[in-house]
């Protein structure tokens, strides 16, 4: 996931001020993309399209309020101008009352009607596709404030940690600087968990407890560790005790949020009155258009996603022939092939880390992926930005395995860190699946996925994409897909020798993008049951029981993102077919992934038009 995706979704800093990853019809209007080094709204000097034949004083006019939007939106959204590394808002922290919420929607509203003044025939392509990402974040924003409304059901979207632990922990300025800033912002902290917990009504269960759990990790920010980074400080004494007096206010308003949520919970509970979490078909199909845009609706992904497994099974049951008798010598073969597919995989997951060493694991894996990938040249890598492998922060456990926090277009040399879910906290039985889960085959995968080429790799990019409207405002199903996509890909290079050990893990790690589209709509729109969810996870999916509960849990928790990873990985796979048939020989992979990357979070749809349109003014 790429923030936790993150969680991790817009909806979060847009309605509930969260800190935490287009309608179908807009997105087959969706064009090409831009250039120039700086972090501007809109530069477009490298463009596919140049500016030749278009009006330029339409051109500079969009350019104009573009950049004029993005300034207003970080005064608006501090929090996630600081996940960007804006921190010339820092010291704000927004307040999620309704007076708040009406200030957005006058913002998205006014911007909305200020864009549609303008020609787009008369913007050149990196504009044009500008100009569609923009209208779908702001039609999304009206949407989520008027309609979908999760500030008044998602208690989860309340938590001010994150915009805080970046400041703590990202060197942009001198330690006593940040401080000033920090303290600054927790003078905010008490009406802030006041306006939410105005603004909650009836929370569904799952995000319920995860608001609980996230918010208790909250304290983790304003523990002891910050005192004394406060006292050892250069801060004066006067600043120490106003630092103290807001510390501790700020740490009576997370626990009395958390005790209200406590509440709020076991009253709920005893009256059996928690609000439904699944949103049914309507705003289902009206979210995954905004969040997905691939141009089809989230029936017909689901559709495909049917299909796909049916295939992935019969590739896997090729693979388990092949394996079967060397792990079972001498034994017959089970006559059903899901039966079969397990054995073997049960087999191969005896191969795993240690409880103790599963973050170490994981960290020394990285060089071997780098190397790889310069070995084979699949793409340029930046040893220069940081990588740091870290235990998931207490406030972001709950929601994924493992995650990649990464810093904004504005801070691009600050860490990016790769969470990794610590394991002390779960039973020696939990302990074991889960290990077994992410075997010594599969870890190879995730890591792949999460860090080298995947959601490190292609952040790293985006970063130095010349738009910074496609970098911020990003498509989850372009950062997931690439992620997906890397794994297959590497493994296609060579990667593990061909083993087939590890292409029968990979095709159990590739059939769990499937299943969570499966999951993710069947739950949602079709009012999936736990049960079900656990044959679809473990029966069909493979995976192991800690696994399969955690992604039950998480689908409760989310909606749409879970399809992300399919809907990105099978557009790109379809675009690099396409366009390696338009090349042929001339088709070379390491351009066609440095120039997918250099789109920076831009839609697949977006990128295909960017690609193509080059390809035919260079055949010219």
């Amino acid at each position: 996931m790429k923030y936790l995706i993150t969680a991790l979704a817009l909806i979060s800093t847009l309605c509930g001020c969260s800190e935490k990853d287009v309608r179908t019809e807009k997105s087959a209007a969706v064009e090409t993309s831009s250039a120039s080094d700086a972090p501007t709204a809109s530069a477009n000097t490298t463009d596919a399209s140049p500016h030749r034949g278009k009006d330029t004083k339409t051109q500079q006019t969009f350019e104009s309020l573009s950049n004029q939007m993005v300034e207003r939106m970080w005064h608006l959204f501090p929090s996630w101008a600081i996940e960007n590394g804006y921190y010339q808002v820092a010291e704000l922290l927004e307040i999620p009352d309704a007076h708040y919420r009406k200030k957005v929607l006058s913002f998205a509203r006014d911007y909305r009607n200020r864009f549609a003044r303008l020609h787009p025939q008369k913007m050149d392509s990196g504009a044009r596709s500008d100009l569609a990402l923009i209208n779908n974040f702001l039609d999304k924003t009206i949407w989520d404030l008027t309609e979908f409304k999760s500030y008044e059901w998602n208690p989860a979207n309340y938590n001010v940690s994150q915009g805080f632990a970046l400041i703590l922990n990202t060197d942009y300025a001198p330690l006593e600087e940040r401080l000033r800033t920090f303290n600054n912002r927790m003078q905010s902290i008490p009406a802030y968990y006041s306006a939410a917990e105005k603004s909650l009504q009836n929370p569904p269960a799952p995000q319920l407890m995860l608001a609980i759990q996230q918010n208790e990790g909250a304290l983790s920010v304003f523990g002891e560790e910050l005192e004394t980074k406060v006292q050892n400080s250069g801060l004066s004494d006067n600043e120490k005790q106003l630092f103290q007096d807001r510390l501790e206010a700020s740490r009576k308003a997370i626990q009395e949020y958390v005790a209200y949520l406590q509440t709020l919970h076991a009253t709920m509970e005893k009256a059996d009155s928690f609000r439904n979490f699944r949103i049914g078909e309507k705003q289902y199909e009206e979210k995954f258009a905004y969040d997905i845009q691939i141009g089809m609706s989230g029936r017909e992904l689901y559709e495909r996603a049917l299909r796909e497994k049916d295939r992935l099974h019969l590739k896997m049951d090729e693979l388990a022939d092949q394996l079967w008798p060397k792990y079972f010598p001498g034994e017959s073969r089970p006559k059903d092939i899901l039966e079969k597919i397990a054995r073997v995989l049960d087999k191969l997951s005896e191969h795993h880390a240690s409880r103790e060493n599963f973050k170490a694991s994981v960290e020394a894996q990285i060089p071997e992926l780098v190397a790889f990938v310069n070995e084979k040249d699949l793409l340029t890598l930046d040893p220069d930005k940081p990588l740091v492998v870290r235990t998931t922060p207490p406030y972001l456990r709950g929601f994924a395995v493992a995650s990649i926090n990464a810093p904004g277009p504005y801070d691009k040399s600050a860490n990016t860190y790769y969470n990794v879910m610590p394991l002390d906290g779960l039973t020696d039985e939990r302990a074991e699946s889960f290990l077994r889960e992410y075997n010594t085959y599969l870890m190879q995968i995730l890591n792949i996925h999460e860090a080298i080429p995947g959601h490190y790799t292609q952040l790293v990019y985006a970063n130095k994409s010349p738009s910074l409207i496609k970098t911020i405002l990003g498509n989850g199903a372009m950062i997931e897909g690439w992620a997906v996509y890397a794994e297959r890909m590497m493994l296609e290079a060579g990667y593990g020798n061909f083993s087939p050990e590890l292409w029968m893990m990979y095709y159990k790690w590739n059939l769990r993008t499937v299943i969570n589209t499966l999951l993710d709509y069947s739950i949602q729109v079709k009012g999936m049951q736990e049960p079900a969810a656990m044959y679809l996870l473990m029966d069909q999916g493979f995976q192991q029981k800690t696994e399969a509960l955690g992604k039950w849990r998480r689908a409760t928790l989310s909606q749409v993102q879970l399809t992300s990873y399919f809907a990105g990985y099978m557009d790109i796979i379809e675009l690099r077919d396409e366009i390696k048939k338009k090349l042929g020989d001339q088709f070379d992979l390491k351009q066609f992934h440095e120039k997918f990357l250099s789109f920076g979070n831009a839609p697949v749809p977006v990128i295909r038009k960017l690609m193509l349109a080059e390809i035919e003014t260079k055949g010219r």
